[in-house]
């Protein structure tokens, strides 16, 4: 039919009526009256027909050239109902990478963070053994409640510790996907206000590590001493200056300086330097350590490699099961308290507990390095003998 806005307005008969002037437009008008504008094109052998808008919001005039738009590109191959439809989809639809590859890469970017490099190794563990099955493949923005149930369930009870962790690493990835603007959605593994209304709350362990009976060092350091291998060196070594497992394990020669240990604030619990005075047979087990790996730049190793995590709590086991490395430091905290007159606060110094207040940890520390070498140095007398300080003195005062 020949269009013009007039015949358009008093246009009421129902159907398809064709543009006399522009080549596959077509003006729709249904039963309800209401009226639509369409083109139809035939592209790959394929009819097609795409809406360009309502009459009259879409006046003649602009529904042709709209459809010697759609034409344009029909002529160029492009199949404008498919573009249209591709336009429609969500952003994050289009952007969002799989999880997987997300994942990985945000523990990738994140790992100079991290101040043991073994944590992106945990990581990686964690979400491809319980995580990757299950949402491995998806994208980031289909990924709901109910997925993250899915891999959180098996294991909330029997592995309470385990599932914790995988959660809030899921929750921080998932976290990072909605800052880059790859999904749009909350996230599904918080779980404050969410999770936490469908998962029982873990009971918070009451135990503590095992310790030994302060009575019963000096008899079990006499055993460890005779025994062989790096890993008893590394173990009496950490006794004796009641340092934790990680500190010793990638401790190295260069932070020794005459008997005195700086430790790197990057491998301690409180993130700051700490300074270790080393007495006379902390010093021997460095000189035979150093001898057995002459060339390793670490404390305590084989063939230049730092010792295994394991490989302490295994020597502690073989000598009495049930204690942990860590227990070690509350035997020696316990012997200060209850058989010497060493100040709290330098016990607390010498085992590199965190001070709230700024001053008073700035005055500490500048000031109590040799009161904490006497301490350490009476702590290595009982270990080794069963007696401590000045004997003489001692029996002055009970005479």
């Amino acid at each position: 039919m020949k269009m013009t806005d007039i015949s358009l307005k008093a246009l009421n008969r129902a159907g398809r009526h064709t543009d006399d002037q522009t080549k596959g437009l077509h003006l729709w008008v249904k039963n309800t009256g209401q009226k639509y504008w369409n083109f139809r094109y035939t592209l790959n052998a394929k009819r097609e027909t795409i809406s360009l808008g309502a009459y009259p919001e879409v006046s003649l005039k602009l529904a042709r050239q709209r459809a010697v738009e759609v034409r344009s590109k029909v002529n160029q191959g492009v199949c404008p109902l498919s573009e249209k439809k591709s336009a429609k989809k969500p952003q994050n639809e289009v952007l969002s990478p799989k999880f997987h590859d997300f994942a990985l890469k945000y523990i990738e970017t994140m790992r100079p963070k991290w101040r043991n490099p073994k944590h992106a190794e945990q990581w990686v563990s964690t979400v491809q053994q319980y995580a990757f099955p299950v949402i491995g493949e998806m994208r980031l923005n289909n990924i709901d409640t109910p997925h993250i149930m899915e891999i959180l369930t098996p294991i909330w009870l029997t592995k309470s510790e385990t599932a914790s962790r995988l959660r809030g690493r899921i929750e921080r990835i998932l976290s990072a996907s909605i800052t880059s603007k790859h999904r749009l959605q909350p996230n599904p593994a918080i779980w404050k206000g969410h999770l936490e209304n469908l998962l029982p709350t873990h009971q918070a362990s009451q135990a503590h590590h095992e310790a030994l009976a302060y009575e019963e060092i000096p008899e079990f350091m006499k055993k460890l001493r005779n025994a062989d291998g790096i890993s008893a060196l590394a173990l009496e070594f950490t006794i004796l200056n009641a340092n934790r497992t990680g500190e010793v394990l990638l401790g190295k020669r260069a932070e020794i300086d005459g008997n005195v240990w700086t430790i790197p604030s990057g491998r301690m619990k409180a993130n700051r330097e700490h300074q270790v005075p080393i007495c006379n047979r902390s010093l021997e087990i460095l000189a035979v350590a150093q001898y057995l790996d002459p060339e390793s730049e670490y404390l305590f190793s084989r063939n230049g490699k730092p010792l295994s995590n394991m490989s302490m709590l295994m020597m502690v086991r073989r000598m009495k099961n049930g204690l942990t490395v860590h227990g070690f430091r509350s035997t020696f905290r316990d012997w200060v308290s209850e058989e010497t007159e060493h100040s709290p606060e330098v016990a607390e110094m010498a085992l590199a507990h965190a001070i709230g207040n700024k001053v008073e940890a700035s005055y500490r520390r500048g000031k109590l390095l040799e009161r904490r070498r006497v301490l350490m140095s009476d702590w290595e007398s009982y270990c080794m003998t069963g007696r401590w300080g000045n004997v003489i003195e001692i029996a002055q005062k009970v005479a």
